[in-house]
């Protein structure tokens, strides 16, 4: 004779248990499904890696090319140094080819330029980057669909160049004032100072109202920063806004952000302190939010 299986009675729940197992399972699925989408909807503050990219290459008027390089740095706040060497290296040839070793967060475009010859045929160059425990590469070549111009960069940057006039914009011009090369004392005060002009194109404009902000604030605008070693430790007076795409703060893709009247002069001076003995490269970048011009000066800071 075959028994009776018996199954065994659940309890029966009150109803508003019922409910609240429901939301809190659909909580961690959506919460699951958030923190499934190769981080898109995640923002790390700091350790996460940099990503180099190669941004595309131009044509010189004495038919060598430029490759220009950016990079993405996946932190919201970190910025990260990497000195030149086997975490940061350009090759074949010499490793060290002008690429940054102190990296701004979030994206950073047309950062550098190579120039190689004009019988580069189908050669590449590599940019390889370890940061944070991870390496990735980025493949710089000639090939046809990779070409850059002006009008791609400001409609890249600004969203620049739907209008005639706009298609006229031409980079800003920048000049260092004083040698390139300066020598100065940890604690000590050292004065930079650049001249910019621009042809007022594109007229100034703010960033949008609210976000997401596409495109940057439009007019020219001055910043100094640190390119080469420990950024950290340097500090500038007057305080300067974000180089970089930031929503929060003094960040030109801040909701609402106007560039900083211009002074009558056309000079933009900073003050540089140093709180560690090495060699720095300072960068000085005009922009008038769709075309860029960046001057460096190397500093020698002794202890």
């Amino acid at each position: 004779m075959r028994g009776r299986v018996t199954r065994p009675r659940h309890p029966r729940w009150p109803k508003h248990l019922w409910l609240m197992q429901t939301e809190l399972c659909t909580a961690l699925l959506i919460l699951a499904a958030l923190t499934s989408i190769n981080g898109q909807t995640i923002i790390f503050s700091r350790g996460q890696n940099i990503a180099p990219s190669f941004e595309g290459w131009e044509q010189n008027p004495d038919g060598t090319y430029n490759l220009v390089f950016g990079y993405m740095n996946r932190n919201m706040d970190e910025k990260v140094h990497v000195p030149v060497g086997p975490d940061n290296t350009l090759g074949p040839g010499d490793v060290d080819q002008g690429q940054p070793t102190y990296f701004m967060p979030r994206r950073n475009r047309y950062v550098f330029r190579i120039k190689v010859p004009s019988d580069f045929g189908d050669k590449e160059i590599v940019w390889t980057l370890t940061s944070h425990g991870k390496t990735e590469k980025a493949y710089a070549s000639l090939r046809p669909d990779y070409v850059i111009d002006d009008l791609l960069m400001m409609k890249d940057i600004g969203g620049l160049g739907v209008k005639e006039i706009e298609r006229q914009n031409r980079p800003p011009v920048l000049t260092i004032e004083g040698n390139t090369h300066r020598t100065v004392r940890v604690g000590s005060p050292l004065t930079l100072s650049a001249v910019a002009t621009d042809d007022g194109i594109p007229e100034p404009k703010p960033a949008a109202s609210r976000t997401p902000v596409n495109y940057n604030a439009w007019g020219l605008r001055v910043a100094w920063f640190v390119y080469r070693g420990p950024g950290d430790e340097v500090t500038f007076a007057p305080e300067q806004f974000k180089v970089y795409t930031d929503y929060r703060g003094n960040s030109p893709w801040t909701p609402g952000w106007e560039a900083p009247p211009l002074p009558s002069d056309g000079r933009f001076p900073v003050t540089a302190v140093f709180a560690q003995p090495g060699t720095y490269v300072v960068r000085v970048m005009a922009h008038d939010g769709g075309l860029i011009t960046n001057k460096d000066i190397t500093v020698t800071v002794e202890g």
